[in-house]
């Protein structure tokens, strides 16, 4: 198989998960990180879940990926955000 080569279909709905610790502002902040490259999110396309102790939150977001280059600049972007602690 070619390494550029894509096994996902585009354009799809793909899920990130997005890792951070619980913050009043973090699910609106990863909002509108992903809204400045997916202009369809919104958030009902976005869950979230409390960790056990409640000092992360991960946030499951629902992108809408048009190209793999789009999916390398969310990845980037939520990536380098100093609120987020990891993102897969």
């Amino acid at each position: 198989m070619d390494p550029n080569e894509s096994l996902i279909e585009y354009p799809s709905d793909f899920p990130i998960k997005v890792m951070g610790p619980t913050h009043d502002e973090f699910a609106a902040t990863i909002h509108a990180v992903v809204l400045e490259l997916d202009p369809t999110f919104h958030p009902g396309k976005m869950t979230a879940r409390p960790s056990a102790k409640g000092n992360y939150t991960g946030l499951t977001v629902i992108v809408r990926a048009t190209s793999r280059e789009q999916l390398d600049d969310i990845y980037r972007a939520l990536s380098s955000h100093p609120m987020v602690k990891m993102v897969l």
